[in-house]
């Protein structure tokens, strides 16, 4: 995870798939199942192949950015490349806030799971009547945070060496898992029981892809992109390790959550009174103690801390190459970037990453369901440039190399677009809501930082040696490329409050219209979007990565004595 171009000696397809599968299996198998279970029963099977057909679609058009620009953290910067400036520090907001919010969530799971440990102490950390952290659960949660990332801090590079063996570990625990709890007895009739298969029906099969954890868990694609870039081939190594990361990872999710729905005992069931009010705080180790599986407790509760240890070397290297990215095009205080002399770790962006954890840790995350919700959304909003972002470089630069090419992009690009938007309503209000003030409050900051640096009018920083003057005209011409998003998170969050009840919303919009409004309306603004990058091109608001930034084999001859920025 070096973000040096001098020490990058190239990561194998082996290894890529590794760090995919390793941030894929991080703490949403452990909850995953059994939140999605109680959401929507066990269609629950139907959201995770929605999840990873959607998460594809995405995948694969960053496949194709990404094998173009191999950026280290190049998902913060793909705006930027598109559409110029705001955009760019948007969707590169974003998309920082979806990856540092991963850093505490895993404390937040390995606490939850600590609930099923026979200590006393252990069951005061989550209020068995709400399932959140009390406060000594918090504050366990905070020093899993802290130590989790100061390993990172000082040995990331041994970590690193080791994500492979975490990863195998990793995931023969689940599989070890399944075996248990179907071999322990499986009960075919929790399938149709209580309501049949779809008990709830459909609107909530299409709210478990959101908010239970399903775009959660295959999100670690995003490390495979993010991380590529150090690849010995890029262009082929990112679409397969995209595609081999997430065909195994929804292999196992599928198993885990058949031998989850299985598994629970019929008279549990009954008692409940269905899959809604089965509860339980640590899914898959409450219920292997219920069957009185005692070792398959024990390992999962060794799981449960390796399994977010190991997401936490892929997270806290993204987040904080977000950072730097942010920093670099000077949204961000470029003091972040800065390179610690003697370690090579890119401290203070790794600093800013651990207070925003801990501001999320203490105020929303206080279980894991709650924050898997709001940070799924912030998810799904970073996902949105990605197909726009290969609408516009296949118009504006029709010469770029591209080692790979999504096929059928000019249909599959505004139907990827469309399916991300629907996924952000289904997040279900008042998530959206949420989400998009907290993604909307970089707009008066990219405003205030453009006119401090005097560069509203975006000339100089193009390259076109004018100086268009600083001024409400000049201020619009750079916030042009940037308002079908603005617009767009404004028109979904008031679909979502208006919705079916179903998806949170006050009914005004009865039943599937909301997400029939949404999907229909997609397609102007992706078309929109294009148009804007076009426009943006045009007027010289967008400028291509250096050649240290795409190159790291030639940027590596030109200063071997730069520090190493590892993170």
């Amino acid at each position: 995870m070096d973000m040096s171009a001098g020490e990058r000696k190239g990561l194998s397809l082996f290894a890529l798939i590794m760090i995919g599968i390793g941030s894929i299996f991080g703490s949403g198998w452990l909850f995953g199942a059994g939140s999605a279970a109680q959401v929507a029963g066990p269609a629950a099977l139907v959201a995770w192949v929605i999840g990873v057909i959607f998460i594809g679609m995405i995948a694969m058009s960053y496949a194709e950015v990404g094998s173009a620009y191999p950026i280290p953290g190049g998902m913060a910067r793909y705006g930027h490349l598109s559409h110029g400036p705001v955009l760019g520090f948007l969707t590169g907001w974003a998309v920082w806030i979806a990856t540092a919010s991963l850093i505490p969530i895993e404390s937040i799971a390995a606490t939850q799971y600590m609930t099923s440990w026979s200590f006393d102490w252990a069951k005061g950390l989550v209020d068995p009547g709400t399932h959140q952290l009390t406060l000594s659960g918090t504050a366990v949660a905070l020093v899993l945070t802290l130590a989790l990332w100061l390993t990172c801090f000082w040995s990331v590079q041994l970590l690193a060496r080791a994500n492979t063996v975490l990863t195998l570990v990793k995931f023969a625990i689940p599989v070890l898992a399944v075996l248990a709890l179907v071999g322990s007895g499986f009960h075919t009739s929790n399938f149709t029981a209580h309501g049949g298969f779809a008990p709830y029906g459909w609107p909530a099969v299409l709210t478990a892809v959101t908010t239970c954890g399903v775009v959660f868990a295959f999100n670690g694609f995003q490390a495979v992109v993010n991380l590529g870039g150090a690849a010995k081939n890029p262009g082929r190594a990112i679409p397969l390790a995209l595609v081999g990361a997430l065909a195994l990872g929804l292999v196992i999710y599928l198993a885990l959550q058949v031998s989850y729905l299985g598994a629970v005992p019929p008279e549990l069931l009954e008692r409940s009174g269905g899959w809604q009010g089965v509860d339980l705080s640590s899914p898959f180790a409450d219920l292997a103690g219920l069957l009185m599986l005692h070792w398959v407790v024990t390992m999962l509760q060794f799981g449960a801390f390796i399994s977010p240890a190991g997401s936490n070397i892929a997270n806290v290297a993204s987040a904080a190459y977000m950072v730097t990215n942010l920093a670099e095009t000077g949204f961000f205080p470029r003091k972040l970037a800065a390179v610690h002399p003697r370690y090579g770790t890119a401290r203070p962006a790794m600093w800013l990453n651990l207070g925003f954890s801990v501001v999320l840790l203490v105020t929303v995350g206080r279980s894991w369901q709650a924050l898997a919700g709001v940070v799924s959304a912030a998810m799904v909003i970073s996902y949105l440039i990605g197909p726009v972002a290969v609408g516009v470089l296949r118009r504006t630069r029709p010469d770029l190399p591209r080692p790979f090419r999504l096929p059928a992009a000019g249909v599959l690009c505004p139907v990827t677009f469309a399916f991300a938007a629907c996924a952000l309503y289904w997040s279900k209000w008042p998530e959206t809501g949420k989400i998009t003030l907290l993604t909307l409050v970089s707009a008066p900051v990219a405003a205030l930082v453009l006119w401090r640096r005097g560069e509203l009018g975006g000339s100089r920083e193009a390259g076109s040696g004018k100086d268009e003057g600083r001024g409400g005209a000049s201020l619009l011409r750079q916030f042009a490329p940037a308002w079908w998003m603005i617009t767009f998170l404004v028109w979904t969050a008031t679909v979502s409050a208006l919705g079916g009840r179903d998806f949170g919303g006050r009914g005004v919009l009865p039943g599937e219209l909301g997400t029939v409004l949404i999907a229909v309306t997609a397609p102007v603004f992706y078309f929109w979007a294009v148009r804007s990058g076009v426009r943006a091109h045009e007027r010289g608001l967008t400028s291509a990565p250096s050649v240290a930034e795409t190159a790291p084999q030639a940027a590596a001859a030109l200063d071997d004595a730069r520090p190493k920025a590892t993170v």
